[in-house]
């Protein structure tokens, strides 16, 4: 089920990391902390995703990740939309159980 004593580190890519990455770091922080977790993000373009993926639990991305990375990527979008972000938190949540 994942261990909440652990701090799991998440990827949040976009295209410029500014504005969008920002914004999904911070509701992931929210939400996940309302469930008990306890994360550190790292913000970063998507061109740099291969470079901070180490040691991630999770990627979180608002555009396509075209690596091949050992790390799980899911897509961040439902962030910006609004529609979707429960479903997001459950994957990223199965995600801490696996590690």
């Amino acid at each position: 089920m994942g261990d909440k004593n652990r701090v799991y580190k998440i990827v949040v890519a976009c295209g410029t990391a500014i504005a969008t990455s920002t914004h999904v770091s911070i509701s992931l922080a929210e939400l996940l902390g309302a469930r008990g977790w306890k994360i550190t993000t790292v913000q970063c373009r998507v061109q740099e995703v291969e470079n901070y993926a180490d040691g991630a639990a999770v990627v979180v991305s608002t555009a396509q990740v075209p690596y091949d990375i050992k790390v799980p990527v899911i897509n961040g979008i439902a962030f910006l939309t609004g529609i979707g972000i429960e479903e997001v938190i459950t994957q990223i949540e199965n995600v801490f159980a696996e590690v």
